[in-house]
């Protein structure tokens, strides 16, 4: 039996409950983020179980201190869980594929990825959804069962080192030696590129009117964008075989 005077005290309770919990909530979301021992990953899933249990629990507590009978609660949200379980199988398809990204520590907060023909840095892994932001400034809301069932390249997953292969052609009359010394040495010349990983050149083929080569060198900061390394590497190329004749 409820009574205005209940709902009252209930809503009273469970607001101040409520408002202790943010501010514990804050706090030890603060310390958490600022322990360097624990991967960003594991930082936002930390985050949100402590928020779950912390509202939930003021959300219980209030209802037991103004004496409603939670063993009735427990059935009908299981009749509830049911009727989810089959209206919203998409919604919690992508609430479990939430936390199995945040477990498993396959991305992370700044890690740089592409799926698809989206290709751009992680800002945040949400309940429902994980934010990417390109170089041209949209932000991209991926569902996270995407991100699970999907074919996804973590571009600095294990480490930031990334090789990057660009194709281009000579006249036969040019000696693919020197070729390959300018190619090299072009690559080797642009900003962003790592001497520590050399430049390679390889022929690949003999074409109809072209010898065809591929430039291979390596980069350590995927986030300032791959296109533009190219276009540069390209530029220091035509340069190079200008002044080469």
């Amino acid at each position: 039996h409820l009574s205005v005077l209940k709902v009252v005290q209930a809503l009273a309770i469970i607001g101040l409950l409520s408002t202790a919990a943010r501010h514990i909530s804050h706090s030890a979301t603060a310390s958490i983020k600022a322990n360097s021992d624990i991967s960003p990953s594991m930082q936002v899933l930390a985050v949100k179980l402590l928020q779950v249990l912390l509202f939930g629990a003021a959300f219980f507590i209030g209802l037991k201190a103004v004496g409603v009978d939670l063993t009735g609660l427990a059935v009908l949200s299981g009749a509830i869980g049911v009727g989810l379980g089959f209206g919203l199988q998409k919604v919690v398809s992508n609430l479990v594929s939430g936390v199995i990204i945040l477990l498993d520590k396959s991305i992370k907060p700044g890690d740089v990825i592409s799926i698809g023909d989206t290709f751009g840095w992680i800002n945040a892994l949400g309940a429902r959804y994980v934010s990417i932001t390109t170089r041209d400034g949209k932000e991209y809301l991926i569902p996270n069962e995407d991100l699970i069932t999907g074919q996804v390249v973590n571009w600095s997953h294990s480490n930031d080192f990334v090789r990057l292969d660009i194709q281009f052609g000579t006249a036969y009359d040019d000696d693919p030696h020197e070729v390959r010394k300018l190619a090299i040495e072009a690559a080797g010349s642009v900003d962003r590129v790592l001497t520590s990983r050399a430049p390679v050149c390889h022929i690949t083929g003999f074409g109809d009117s072209s010898v065809d080569y591929v430039l291979r060198f390596w980069i350590k900061d995927p986030t300032g964008g791959l296109m533009n390394i190219r276009g540069n590497v390209y530029l220091a190329l035509w340069d190079a075989f200008q002044d080469a004749g």
